[in-house]
């Protein structure tokens, strides 16, 4: 467990390393052993496995979650030419990864409890001049919190766009019982050390029920190749590798006991910033549950806040600084999309994860409160 001293000595993903070390040990023995490193049995196995989990048809296992998107674009064949919404509160990944297919990305602003893609504003963009053009929409359940897909499925199907799901932050997340990464066309998944499941590097995985545009990713990911050296489409090299898979299949042993971790931590959390007059505590929408990859309240006096946590040696973040519609790469518009700036401007992320300690919370909870009466 994590101490509560004010060191932190022992941070995520490191603590999640040391807690499996003896058997990260064991598979990465295996795999060197193996003589096979790339596309090998052990990706086969975390395909079928992590599949299994979700309750998805297929998985198929690519470099990184920035791919992840881009392949799942190319695969449906949304590239030059095309539009993808994406929520304009998002890390940058999503949007890099739209890019890096071809399409252009267009923003939609967040509802404000649950800083996912807002219903409304998807139709009222659909409807605009700037929703010409349009194929899909990139549903980020950020920080692990599902998205409102009832509401973004009746505006898609008005529409005529395609629905994607960006499960980066929402390993384990559900929707009315419907675990996320089961609701979409196509659905992109990270691995990157920092994830609930989490890898040794970089890694990532689309998720879907589609067997025949599984097998087209699987041809993008190798250069197009069905057969070995013969290119039947324009592909890119976006393989897992059999150390990646090796690590994560340890892991996904353990995700559903260390999610449920992760919730009664933020419960901890809850309970204590309930009638805080420093933050607002997440809340969560009726019929889901959280996977709480990141713990996320709002602070009016947020930078002050920041400050004073960085003094007390608390290692909390701020996920995301600018909002992807004002970022340079993406065009740096000017429009106004106010919950997004809002959360941009107010977003603290508060330690959490599954091996930290009661009295870590509380530690954290103090040293806000000290804030508060300053």
């Amino acid at each position: 467990m994590l101490s509560a001293s004010p060191s932190w000595s022992l941070l995520y993903p490191q603590a999640d390393q040391r807690a499996h070390s003896a058997e990260l040990a064991d598979a990465m023995q295996r795999v060197c052993d193996s003589g096979s490193y790339i596309l090998g049995v052990e990706v086969a196995a975390f395909e079928r496995e992590y599949a299994a989990f979700l309750g998805a048809a297929e998985v198929v296992g690519v470099a990184s979650g920035t791919d992840a998107i881009e392949l799942m674009l190319r695969a449906l064949e949304i590239g030059a030419g095309s539009r993808v919404v994406v929520p304009a509160f998002a890390p940058s990944a999503v949007a890099a990864g739209v890019t890096r297919s071809g399409a252009e990305p267009v923003f939609a602003d967040i509802e404000r409890d649950t800083f996912t893609l807002c219903p409304a504003s998807l139709d009222a963009l659909l409807r605009s001049p700037r929703g010409y053009g349009v194929k899909a929409a990139v549903v980020v359940h950020l920080y692990g919190h599902p998205a409102d897909w009832a509401g973004l499925q009746r505006v898609a199907d008005e529409h005529g766009i395609v629905l994607l799901e960006d499960c980066a932050q929402a390993h384990g997340a559900r929707w009315h019982g419907r675990m996320v990464g089961t609701l979409g066309r196509a659905v992109a998944f990270s691995f990157y050390p920092t994830k609930n499941l989490a890898a040794l590097g970089d890694a990532g995985a689309v998720a879907t029920n589609d067997a025949v545009l599984a097998e087209r990713l699987r041809m993008i990911r190798q250069y197009g190749w069905r057969q070995r050296h013969v290119s039947e489409c324009a592909g890119v090299n976006s393989r897992m590798d059999e150390l990646q898979a090796a690590v994560l299949r340890v892991k996904l042993g353990a995700l559903r006991a260390n999610i449920e971790q992760r919730r009664k931590l933020a419960a901890q959390y809850d309970a204590r910033l309930g009638g805080s007059r420093v933050v607002t505590a997440p809340r969560v929408r009726k019929g889901c549950e959280h996977a709480y990859h990141q713990y996320v309240v709002r602070a009016e006096r947020r930078d002050a806040l920041m400050k004073h946590l960085q003094q007390e040696q608390i290692p909390a973040a701020v996920h995301y600084p600018l909002p992807l519609h004002r970022q340079p790469a993406f065009g740096g518009s000017q429009d106004s999309l106010l919950e997004s700036e809002r959360a941009a401007e107010m977003v603290i992320s508060l330690p959490l994860h599954p091996y930290m300690s009661e009295d870590a919370v509380e530690t954290v909870c103090e040293a806000m409160e000290r804030f508060g009466h300053a």
